[in-house]
């Protein structure tokens, strides 16, 4: 039911008994937060959304509930007293700690203490230094810029983790990890990308790419994943589910970039491969279901949790390392460059990619397939560092051997790397082309999907999967029923890549809705939609691949799997 309140002085209409905060938001009317975010749990623990309320009382608007005649204001004297306080004292030791202020590079908390004129000194006291936790080479926690918001450690939870917790009472309360031997972190970032002070953040790669670039005597190559055309324009202040692939193209190449290419190629690549594979087993009576393999996250939980199920994941590489591959054989071939001359960054929404690059069972001929990884974030401090106004650029392209299909671009969201290979698994199973190649059952955030598919004159069951609580329970069906699917999609984040730990913040349900939208528009509008038809894929693996040696075959396009230990 709607009712009319007032906030400021101005009626506003709202629903009866939606929280305050949420209403100011929708309003545009700005009420600083640190700890509320609307798919979690409401702490109300960092006293910073403040207002008035008609009888003289302060709250938090996080908590207040709306009814009818309700009259707040969050400009008062005493509001902004309070709030300011509460302001200097939670962000007391940021500018001392925050590796990008330090730097000088932008960053929204240091934004906020401008905005608010918090200085961080009023309330400063020698506090003992807590060492910096390194999560793998994917992220990093630093207890003395924790602001004990708890939003790191409920989004774990949430996950299916668990690996961090809160210690530490009062103005001590800090984040930790879980000392247990039997939990360890996936590397997806969720936590990094719901921390609202960077106390959690990916290890930058960003001073890494800057002195790259400067090295003239290297062919550096960028790719862009799916999902990050499709939500950096928030960075820039557009909504999300903007395409801004084009002014990328352009970014790039004042930043630097001697070839574009594209992530998106490399999807094609995981598409082709694992459709076949899929094919190879349904045929052969191999084990089933099998699973995707492309969410290094998921793979970790795998590989740490249930190892018993590592022969059910296909063992094709992740589009990333799958088009670095390609760029550093098949192309570099072509263009008659030293695959040693060659230096790859990604730009991804995840921050477990970076991880991912470091695993040696992916390396070619000693070569990582993918040298540096910049997430979305990291990809706009360097826009912005830059003076790169992105969504005022020109629209460029993308290099020749970046093409992609369709099917490339929906793998940023979940379903996607399953919609994608039943495309061409129909093809590769029934020797024709689907007239109907939307598998839209698959799509939406529900955290499990379960649907029935007709593929040539076989049925498949299959089951898409979003966080890895969900995927505990699909494998807890598969003990007790071994036959129940033929084929599993599992993303550790929420909605796929598109929600990733590497994504601007705040990073909702809602906003994750906007961006996976902005994937399909893509692929509703492209002329090639299978992943097979892609000449460029086409030619790299008919003309190169299929001339290899079988076992250089295995080097290029799989990768292999084991039990892994705490930390590894």
């Amino acid at each position: 039911m709607s009712v009319t309140i007032t906030i400021d002085g101005k009626r506003v209409e709202a629903q009866d008994g939606a929280l305050l905060i949420d209403v100011c938001r929708e309003n545009g009317i700005d009420i600083p937060h640190f700890c509320y975010h609307e798919d979690l749990p409401v702490d109300a623990n960092c006293r910073t959304c403040l207002v008035e309320t008609e009888d003289g009382s302060v709250t938090t608007s996080c908590t207040l509930q709306i009814k009818k005649g309700l009259k707040v204001s969050s400009e008062t004297s005493k509001v902004k007293k309070l709030r300011n306080e509460n302001l200097e004292l939670l962000l007391t030791k940021h500018l001392e700690t925050c590796p990008r202020c330090k730097k000088g590079y932008f960053c929204k908390t240091a934004e906020t203490m401008k905005k608010y004129k918090i200085t961080g000194k009023k309330y400063q006291k020698p506090t003992i230094k807590l060492p910096v936790h390194k999560m793998g080479t994917a992220a990093e926690f630093d207890p003395n810029q924790c602001i004990g918001c708890n939003k790191c450690v409920e989004m774990c939870e949430r996950v299916g983790v668990g690996f961090l917790k809160l210690e530490g009472k009062g103005a001590e309360t800090h984040v930790t990890y879980n000392k247990d031997k039997n939990i360890d972190c996936i590397y997806c970032g969720q936590c990094t990308v719901h921390c609202p002070v960077s106390a959690v953040r990916e290890q930058s790669h960003i001073e890494r790419v800057e002195k790259v670039l400067k090295d003239k005597s290297k062919i550096i190559i960028a790719q862009m994943a799916p999902s990050v055309r499709c939500s950096i324009g928030e960075e820039f202040g557009l909504k999300p589910g903007v395409n801004l692939e084009r002014q990328c193209c352009t970014a790039l190449r004042k930043l630097g970039f001697d070839k574009i290419f594209d992530v998106n190629m490399g999807a094609d690549i995981t598409t082709w491969v694992e459709a076949e594979e899929l094919v190879k087993r349904i045929k052969n009576n191999g084990i089933l279901p099998m699973f995707t393999s492309c969410c290094p996250g998921w793979v970790k939980f795998a590989e740490f949790y249930f190892p018993e199920i590592l022969p059910h994941l296909t063992t094709a590489r992740s589009p990333q390392i799958h088009s670095g591959g390609a760029y550093k054989t098949w192309w570099a071939e072509k263009a008659g460059v030293n695959p040693k001359d060659i230096v790859i960054v990604s730009l991804m929404p995840c921050t477990s990619k970076k991880y991912e690059t470091d695993h040696e069972k992916l390396f070619i001929d000693g070569l990582k397939p993918v040298d540096h990884v910049l997430t979305t974030r990291e990809f706009a401090v360097i826009l912005k560092k830059n003076k790169i106004n992105l969504p005022n650029l020109k629209k460029g392209k993308v290099d020749e051997y970046g093409t992609y299909s369709g099917a490339g671009a929906i793998y940023g969201a979940t379903g996607g790397v399953m919609e994608s290979a039943l495309r061409t698994a129909q093809y590769l199973l029934a020797g024709k082309e689907l007239k109907r190649i939307e598998f839209k059952a698959v799509r939406g955030m529900k955290g499990i999907k379960k649907a029935e598919v007709k593929i040539g004159d076989k049925t498949l069951r299959v089951a898409v999967v979003t966080l890895v609580k969900n995927a505990r329970l699909i494998i807890n069906e598969l003990k007790k029923n071994p036959d129940a699917y033929h084929y599993v999609e599992v993303m550790a984040c929420p909605g796929g890549c598109i929600g990733g730990g590497g994504q601007p913040i705040p990073s909702t349900e809602a906003i994750i809705q906007e961006r996976i939208k902005g994937l399909y528009e893509i692929d509703d509008h492209m002329k090639l939609r299978r992943a097979h038809d892609n000449p460029i894929v086409k030619d790299f693996m008919g003309n190169y691949i299929a001339k290899l040696p079988h076992q250089r075959q295995e080097e290029i396009l799989h990768t292999h799997y084991r039990k892994r230990k705490k930390f590894e």
